[in-house]
């Protein structure tokens, strides 16, 4: 984009700027609701709850449903753990 371009676009130069900040918040927060590493230690506490009877199978059920499809969908995105390594 040339100088004049730039000039007439400054004043939207504090919107560019927040719509970036927010795809970068959003980008981390989906890396980490998506990580396989946090997805296991969540289903982990999920089974340690189950066996400590604190929810019914019923819960269980659901919630580990939710957090498989977390994982699957971590695998298809090809995300990384926290490690650095793919899944």
């Amino acid at each position: 984009m040339g100088l004049i371009g730039e000039v007439l676009l400054l004043p939207f130069a504090p919107v560019r700027g927040s719509a970036w900040v927010i795809g970068q918040v959003l980008r981390e927060a989906e890396r980490q609701y998506y990580d396989p590493g946090v997805v296991r230690a969540e289903l982990a506490r999920l089974e340690e709850q189950l066996e400590a009877g604190e929810i019914d199978e019923e819960e269980f059920d659901r919630r580990e449903d939710e957090l498989l499809d977390r994982l699957e969908t971590a695998s298809r995105r090809g995300v990384h753990t926290n490690d650095g390594t793919t899944p």
